[in-house]
């Protein structure tokens, strides 16, 4: 009897220090964590997109609580509504931001950039833009396979069959950059909306000269430099033999579209130009 009092005061003895022990450890090494960070948590779309530039809307959260300003920081997905969640959450004042969407600068349909070669293997753009140039003369542009479909997780984007290129559906484009992020030829785009949603830009990333460019697209940017020259607020530039136009820079005048000679430069959701009659 005497052996089994001993034995349960030792072993009670030893519970009670272990769980003095944990008991110091667990406040010596507590992690604090500010409960705003679950209150933004709550306010935010849970896309865990990584379009904000945080590692999901935890890491966002958390980076919104420690900052003292929320300049520089959005969620795409949940765009000024819910910032302006954030700021109420945080007592802090938020910008109006401008909404952006993802623009697909090429213009290679299969009419414009006709098949050359037959690819016989796994249908990724990440793949065959490692092994080869792809099907077409263009080494530059869209590969076709649909990266950038499997990326989106908003369902705002499709590829059109009849021309080989994706399609951004404005609607449900959320800016969250992922499909940018798997194309491997760089060809999407985040550009700002733009007033009344009207944009414009080069549909083309070819970097090759004139010549080679037009011979594997008949739409390609030929470096001609007329859109540089008839712009009147500097806002177009060429690097690497193919014209860019800064969206904080343009005007949205439309002289380039007219100017240029081969349709590379696209207007989106202008209404018609109207014909002039012939005297």
């Amino acid at each position: 009897m005497g052996l089994i009092v001993v034995a349960v005061i030792s072993l009670g003895s030893i519970g009670l220090i272990s769980a003095m022990i944990l008991y110091g450890a667990s406040k010596k090494f507590a992690v604090y964590e500010d409960s705003r960070i679950k209150k933004v948590l709550e306010v935010l779309p849970q896309a865990n997109c990584g379009g904000c530039g945080y590692p999901g809307c935890a890491g966002f959260a958390s980076a919104c609580v420690k900052a003292t300003s929320l300049e520089g920081k959005l969620c795409p997905v949940g765009g000024q509504n819910t910032m302006e969640k954030v700021a109420s959450v945080l007592g802090l004042k938020v910008e109006v931001t401008e909404p952006f969407v993802a623009v697909v600068r090429c213009n290679g349909t299969c009419s414009n950039r006709p098949q050359q070669t037959l690819y016989d293997g796994v249908r990724s753009c990440a793949i065959i833009n490692s092994i080869y140039g792809g099907e077409t003369g263009c080494m530059f542009g869209c590969l076709s396979c649909g990266d950038c479909v499997d990326a989106c997780q908003f369902g705002g984007i499709r590829m059109n069959r009849e021309t080989g290129l994706p399609e951004i559906d404005e609607d449900m484009c959320t800016a969250c950059g992922a499909c940018a992020k798997a194309c491997p030829r760089n060809i999407i785009e985040l550009r700002p909306k733009g007033k009344n949603n009207h944009r414009v830009y080069v549909q083309c990333v070819n970097n090759d000269k004139g010549v080679l460019a037009r011979k594997a697209c008949s739409v390609a940017c030929i470096d001609c430099g007329k859109c540089v020259k008839v712009c009147p607020f500097e806002a177009i530039t060429l690097e690497n033999n193919v014209a860019y136009i800064d969206p904080m820079k343009c005007k949205l005048c439309r002289k380039c579209e007219m100017e240029c000679p081969q349709d590379a430069i696209v207007a989106v959701n202008f209404p018609p130009r109207k014909v002039k009659n012939e005297i």
